[in-house]
């Protein structure tokens, strides 16, 4: 009778300590909800020396870098907290000039190879006859999409989107192809004045 009380006991300690212990499980990452406004463009202004039709969503910015030049822009998403970075600069018939600026280009699209899983770079020309060199970097890359636009004697252009946020590329990834879609609106819509 002892035996059945001691293990009787011993049965309802351990039911008793094992059951109010709960097994706890981390949560799982949440995603950001991404509600992504239905495309809507329209054109610079005319106090620049290029045109194109950039989103109604995006602030159009003077560029605040240090090294910054005239013509030089940025277009600001809020919604997405994501830039374009615009720069100009003017090739006036110097061949040397142009390959100085192109180099540039691929020097710091090539500053992402370290993080990106694939760069894959498109060269095309818009509607007007302008060659553009597209860039898509995948990866958690500061820089998702570059572009560069010339007419090889007198304009060059180059363009770069950012991302201001701390989220993951993946989880930016619809983000992502808005942001890709509205640079390839703008290139297609693009023109030297």
């Amino acid at each position: 009778m002892r035996r059945i009380i001691y293990l009787s006991a011993i049965i309802f300690v351990l039911t008793t300590s094992v059951s109010c212990e709960r097994e706890y499980l981390p949560k799982p990452l949440g995603y950001n909800r991404l509600v992504l406004p239905a495309p809507a463009y329209h054109a610079l202004p005319d106090t620049l020396p290029y045109t194109f039709e950039y989103s109604k969503h995006a602030r159009l910015l003077a560029d605040t870098s240090w090294i910054r030049e005239k013509f030089w822009v940025e277009i600001y998403y809020p919604e997405l907290k994501a830039n374009i970075h615009v720069t100009y600069k003017k090739i006036m018939n110097n061949e040397q000039l142009l390959k100085e600026f192109l180099n540039d280009a691929y020097v710091l699209t090539s500053k992402h190879q370290i993080k990106a899983y694939a760069i894959d770079e498109v060269i095309t020309h818009n509607p007007k006859g302008h060659t553009a060199v597209v860039v898509e970097l995948d990866g958690e890359v500061p820089s998702q999409m570059q572009f560069t636009i010339t007419d090889s004697t007198k304009n060059f252009l180059r363009g770069a989107l950012y991302f201001n946020t701390k989220v993951q590329n993946d989880s930016l990834k619809p983000a992502i192809e808005y942001m890709k879609k509205d640079i390839m609106h703008l290139i297609n819509t693009f023109d030297w004045k």
